[in-house]
């Protein structure tokens, strides 16, 4: 597969692709014009000798200081080796062409003012496997992502470090020269354009958006699983009970709960047991209510970064009329804020999961299935201990909600007074995403034993897949188990396409 990039931009999937997927990348030709119209007008300052920022001044707190014609692209190169100052663990390969992805789309645009051939380098080092390493602090997501670009753009000259196959270390110089590609020499502003833009939190976003939109859905699924293990009702879930409260999220929720649990032999043998349960627990009954209004975010979030993969976030930006502008598109505050909010719904979406996974183990209230769902409770402690470390990533995801957009920072004496910490944002939204998918894991491998409790009486059609796939690596009731690497592999159960894909056979899913 190959992403075509045109001045007219991209879209979300073609991200996926490259960034996780591996798909070449290649540069339209219309795209390749609109760089050279645009350079053209750089060029033409370069020889009127007027004052541009970023062509023939400084930056940031610099940028009064006039830079003379012949070291001009010393600065250039100056500020790229400067700006590389990110310290800490390498970014995840996928998040670095994520980023390099978007600098070439937004050099796309033609409002930059560089030479083709700079996004040209940057499709190279996509296209050949070549993956800067880029530490994970050192933006505060105002200018944009200026560290982790310019670790980015460091390697394009032949400096810094590449990200190795075995997650090493390796010299920038030493792996362009495997792959066959020269350095680049940077011209006026080049260097500029190549750091001072969103890319990074916006790659991080759309990551996280993707896999968002999974992670709901399969908390339907483990919550439907858990009420179901749980003797709850299904009639909290019909769909006239949420055409009267009309958030498109909530309805989405129910209905795909009340669907996995038809066909149950489990929900039929209490169904009209009105002495049983007039009224399920809110961690049961309000299922949709929660993953409803963390759908309604997690698109909130889409539209955001939807518009912001329509953008142009260079600064400054070079306009068909010839005039070169200022801007303060870089700030990454939509994308911060979005990221927060969404963090905030995601953590409660675990939250509540972990909720029921508390009530299927505690035999005060699971409905007659025994303590922590073991047959043998006292000489075993079944999934004690499991709900134990749901309960600690539950407490670390609250801490993670906490936003990130409003510690915002003073810095570059003062000129950038206000930053967006969006960087900041979308990182630990990717920390919070991850955690929900191990309180999925949780709660799957809970609510998988306690249908496997309630045996002879048959499961829904969702529940015998879930049983099938989850008693391969978790085996029947019975004496403890090392409970560790059952947990590693429900979390990839959790994450991949598998179980999903076994009960949308079934039952389709939203």
């Amino acid at each position: 597969m190959t992403v075509t990039i045109p001045p007219s931009g991209i879209v979300p999937a073609d991200v996926l692709a490259v960034a996780r997927g591996g798909a070449a990348v290649a540069l339209a030709p219309e795209t390749l014009r609109a760089m050279a119209t645009s350079r053209s007008i750089v060029d033409e300052i370069e020889r009127s000798g007027r004052p541009v920022y970023g062509v023939s001044t400084g930056f940031g707190a610099l940028a009064n200081t006039s830079i003379a014609p012949e070291r001009r692209a010393e600065l250039q190169h100056a500020l790229i080796r400067s700006h590389a100052a990110g310290i800490g663990a390498p970014m995840p390969r996928e998040v670095v062409r994520a980023m390099l992805l978007l600098r070439v789309r937004s050099l796309a645009y033609g409002r930059s003012g560089v030479r083709p051939l700079l996004a040209e380098a940057l499709v190279d080092l996509l296209n050949h496997d070549v993956t800067p390493w880029v530490p994970e602090h050192g933006s505060l997501g105002a200018s944009g992502d200026l560290a982790p670009l310019a670790h980015c753009a460091l390697v394009l000259l032949g400096e810094g470090w590449v990200l190795g196959k075995d997650g090493d270390r390796v010299a920038a110089a030493e792996a362009l020269a495997r792959a066959g590609l020269r350095p680049v020499d940077l011209a006026a502003k080049e260097g500029l354009a190549l750091i001072n833009g969103t890319d990074g939190m916006l790659g991080m976003l759309l990551l996280a958006l993707h896999d968002a939109a999974h992670l709901f859905t399969m908390a339907d699924v483990t919550a439907a699983l858990s009420t179901e293990a749980m003797l709850g009702s299904d009639r909290p879930f019909q769909p006239e009970l949420h055409a009267i409260r009309p958030h498109p999220g909530q309805a989405v929720s129910a209905a795909n709960i009340y669907r996995l649990l038809q066909g149950s032999a489990i929900m039929e043998s209490h169904r009209h047991d009105l002495a049983h349960a007039v009224q399920d627990a809110y961690s049961i009954r309000c299922a949709p209510q929660v993953a409803g209004a963390a759908r309604d975010t997690l698109a909130f979030a889409a539209d955001v970064a939807a518009r912001e993969l329509a953008s142009v976030v260079d600064n400054p930006v070079v306009l068909p009329d010839g005039r070169v502008e200022s801007t303060g598109n870089f700030h990454g505050a939509p994308l911060g804020f979005a990221a927060d909010y969404l963090a905030i719904a995601t953590a409660e979406v675990g939250a509540i999961a972990e909720r029921r996974v508390d009530r299927l183990l505690d035999v005060c209230r699971s409905r007659d299935l025994p303590a922590f769902l073991t047959p043998d409770p006292g000489v075993n402690s079944g999934l004690m201990i499991a709900q134990y470390t749901a309960a600690g990533i539950v407490a670390e995801n609250r801490r993670l909600a906490a936003p990130a957009s409003v510690d915002s920072l003073p810095t570059s004496g003062m000129q950038e007074d206000h930053v967006s910490m969006g960087w900041a944002a979308t990182r630990k939204l990717r920390t919070v995403l991850d955690n929900l998918t191990s309180l999925l894991a949780v709660e799957l491998l809970a609510a998988v034993r306690g249908l496997q409790l309630r045996a002879p009486l048959a499961p829904s059609p969702a529940g015998q897949a879930a049983v099938s796939m989850v008693a391969e690596f978790a085996g029947p009731p019975g004496p403890d188990i090392f409970l560790a690497p059952v947990l590693d592999t429900a979390r990839a159960l959790i994450a991949g396409p598998d179980l999903r894909a076994a009960i949308e056979a079934g039952t389709p899913l939203t």
